[in-house]
């Protein structure tokens, strides 16, 4: 970290805090809300980093960003900058790293956790790692490891293989509500 007058030295790692956490809820909410992109954006940890030289931010003790419905809560948070000094990867780890969001009106806020939530800007796609679980309107995906891609809207979910007892423990497990729309023909119809 470069050693320069307080002042300028806060002045110039707030305004790239501000645009890498700008950055980063912008990424993750092209999906979101119409509104979600006009709120502000609030976070707040215990500690903030940021290394010109690196160009790495890192947020540590309970992180919390909010903007809109979209909410993140992780242990830390750790943005890395390409060299053109916008977001490449956003890491969040926690116990586990929790996020939330409506992405429609008509539909219920959608929610998220694992150990590990990795966000790759440049393509699009965000990772969850360990323990991780998607719900959203009674529908829900666990697996050790998703795969979700904002691009094309892929989901690709991976567990582990059953042990010798038979065991779904560590599967992909997914669960689909019932229609609550859907008729079925009577014996008389």
């Amino acid at each position: 970290m470069h050693q320069i007058k307080p002042f300028s030295l806060t002045q110039s790692f707030l305004k790239k805090a501000i645009a890498t956490v700008s950055l980063m809820c912008l990424s993750a909410s092209v999906f979101a809300l119409p509104s979600d992109r006009s709120q502000s954006i609030s976070l707040v940890a215990d500690k903030a980093t940021y290394s010109e030289r690196t160009g790495v931010t890192t947020y540590t003790g309970n992180v919390i960003i909010e903007q809109g419905t979209m909410k993140l809560q992780a242990a830390s948070l750790v943005a890395q900058l390409n060299k053109n000094k916008q977001i490449s990867t956003i890491t969040a780890n926690g116990s586990p790293a929790k996020f939330q969001q409506q992405l429609e009106s008509n539909r219920g806020i959608a929610r998220g956790e694992a150990q590990k939530i990795v966000y790759n800007a440049e393509t699009g796609i965000i990772n969850l790692i360990g323990n991780a679980y998607l719900y959203q309107d009674g529908a829900s995906i666990r697996s050790s490891t998703l795969k979700y891609s904002m691009n094309k809207g892929d989901i690709e979910a991976s567990g582990t293989s059953s042990d010798s007892s038979g065991s779904s423990k560590g599967r992909v497990q997914i669960i689909i509500p019932p229609s609550a729309t859907k008729t079925f023909p009577g014996a008389r119809d």
